[in-house]
C-alpha cells in the first residue's frame, strides 16, 4: 500500500474523531488496492494512530493478527464488491440513538431520501454481532452504500474515502436533522 494511502486512510479515521462521529478508540477504517488492504489495528486511538500500526493483508485470507475486530467485516465487504476500495465504521450518536429498536430509518430530510432512501438497519443480538455482522453486513454492502447495525453504528463502503466519508457524514446530518424534528414535534 502506498504510503499516501495510509496517510488518507488514517487523516479520514481522525475526522470521524474529531467530528464526533467516534470517541477516541473506536470507529474503525479500511481502504484496498486490488487484492491487499490495510485496515486500523484494534483499539486503535484516532488521536495518535501512525501509518506504521496499520494492519494489512490479502482479502483472500483470514485477517492479520492485531486487525480490528471488524476486520473480517471490511474483508467480506472487499470480497463481495469488487467495487469497494474503502470502507469506514462509525458510531454515529444521533443514527445509532434512532435506530435502537431495529427498525429501517426514513431520513425527513431532501438529502438523506435524495442519498439513501432508507437506510438499513442490521437487528442483531449484542452478543453475536462480531460472529455474524461480517456475512450479513459484507453482502447489503454489495449494493448499499451505508448499513446500520442495531446498537453499534455505520459501516459505509464506496469507491474512494470520501465518498465513505460523505456517506457517513450525510446519513448523521439525517439523523440530527430527525432528532431535532422529534423535539419541536406538537401534538
Amino acid at each position: 500500500m502506498r504510503p499516501e494511502q495510509q496517510q488518507d486512510l488514517i487523516q479520514y479515521y481522525r475526522w470521524l474523531r474529531v467530528y464526533g462521529y467516534n470517541d477516541s478508540h473506536s470507529g474503525n477504517a479500511s481502504i484496498r488496492e486490488q487484492q491487499d488492504y490495510c485496515i486500523t489495528p484494534t483499539g486503535a486511538c484516532a488521536d495518535t494512530l501512525a501509518a506504521d500500526e496499520l494492519v494489512c493483508g490479502d482479502i483472500s485470507a483470514p485477517p492479520p493478527q492485531g486487525a480490528s475486530l471488524d476486520a473480517e467485516l471490511h474483508r467480506q465487504v472487499y470480497l463481495n464488491n469488487s467495487t469497494a476500495q474503502a470502507v469506514l465504521h462509525s458510531h454515529a450518536p444521533h443514527l445509532v440513538a434512532l435506530t435502537l429498536k431495529g427498525q429501517d430509518f426514513v431520513p425527513l430530510d431532501f438529502e438523506g431520501q435524495y442519498y439513501f432512501g432508507s437506510i438499513k438497519v442490521v437487528d442483531l443480538p449484542y452478543g453475536r454481532t462480531i460472529q455474524e455482522a461480517p456475512a450479513i453486513v459484507g453482502e447489503l454492502l454489495s449494493e448499499l452504500p451505508l448499513v446500520v447495525v442495531r446498537g453499534h453504528g455505520i459501516y459505509a463502503q464506496a469507491d474512494s474515502l470520501d465518498l465513505a466519508y460523505k456517506w457517513i457524514c450525510s446519513a448523521e446530518q439525517s439523523a440530527k436533522t430527525a432528532w431535532l424534528a422529534q423535539q419541536y414535534k406538537t401534538e
